[in-house]
């Protein structure tokens, strides 16, 4: 029986997707080897985790010779949008500007960041008296 698509990956199954979308497709090794940093996990749990996002819609895989190649199946921009959107909602009660705050207060930008928030601004700022 498939798995009904959770709202959001875990967070296990974020930093899986991040290998793929940073990397392309890859195998049930590649990820494994890629996640080293994150966490150390056996062989079979990837390819038990890797199984269940396969079920859940979130990656997909096709057998290219003797291993199961997995590409992700959701793109990055629209998940991550949609995390954001929901914490935003939930933790700073619709307020984007607050949580915007919160996030600029706690980070460590740098000028180009900077340079590229204060040009969001501005044409935010233009969008509103248009």
């Amino acid at each position: 029986m498939a798995r009904h698509q959770s709202r959001y990956p875990t967070e296990l199954e974020l930093e899986i997707l991040k290998v793929l979308w940073r990397g392309g497709p890859q195998t049930v090794r590649d990820v494994r080897e890629a996640l080293k940093g994150f966490r150390v996990l056996a062989h079979t749990s990837v390819i038990t985790i890797m199984g269940i996002m396969d079920e859940k819609g979130y990656i997909t895989r096709t057998k290219e010779g003797g291993s199961f190649v997995y590409r992700a199946r959701i793109r990055k921009d629209s998940t991550l949008r949609r995390m954001i959107g929901d914490l935003v909602d939930r933790a700073f009660e619709g307020s984007a500007a607050t949580a915007a705050l919160h996030v600029l207060d706690k980070g460590n930008l740098s000028h180009d960041e900077l340079e590229q928030l204060r040009a969001l601004i501005d044409r935010k700022s233009g969008e509103e008296q248009s």
